[in-house]
């Protein structure tokens, strides 16, 4: 196992300490864990990059890890009530089309070159940004969310359907292209 898998895999065991951390309101705990699971994740991909360890395995965990760590906290940020059910339904709904159509697809043996897009890109910042913000938020003493919250809410709606929609306007492409190459 190389450092960047290495990286990945412990932000995958941390997602549940995250998780305990945020069910028990130790929310300083859990945003230490978050912003280590980030900075990992920012550096294990440099560490691919530059000591050329890329690997098949660590290309399949590390959007995985991404995914179960920002699922987990959506949700749990949800049940606590400091983040709107229907903000996580949203994020966890494009994550669910984008499988699905990426499972139609290999039945069908439709060769698909898994690359994140700008707006996927931008749509998993906006993702990180909004448990972080919940998460300070909960640090403060005021018993009200923030404006950058809202904002942040908003924005990763707005980010996560557009993201969702392009999916499905490049897998109808992929699919439309596949058949007609027949």
């Amino acid at each position: 196992m190389n450092i960047p898998n290495f990286l990945t895999v412990l932000r995958i065991i941390l997602t549940p300490v995250l998780v305990i951390f945020l069910m028990e309101g130790r929310f300083a705990f859990a945003l230490a864990i978050f912003v280590f699971s980030g900075i990992t994740d920012a550096l294990d991909g440099f560490l691919a990059r530059i000591l050329k360890q890329k690997t098949s395995i660590g290309s399949i965990l590390d959007p995985l890890a991404d995914k179960a760590l920002v699922a987990a906290s959506f949700v749990t940020l949800s049940v606590l009530g400091i983040l709107p059910g229907w903000l996580t339904v949203v994020v966890i709904s494009r994550d669910l089309i984008i499988l699905l159509g990426i499972s139609v697809l290999f039945f069908l043996s439709i060769s698909v070159d898994i690359k994140p897009s700008i707006i996927s890109k931008a749509t998993t910042v906006s993702q990180f940004l909004t448990i972080l913000v919940a998460l300070l938020d909960r640090l403060r003493p005021v018993d009200h969310q923030s404006v950058f919250l809202s904002v942040t809410v908003w924005s990763t709606v707005i980010l996560s359907t557009i993201s969702g929609f392009h999916y499905i306007y490049k897998g109808i492409g992929l699919f439309n292209n596949s058949s007609s190459a027949e």
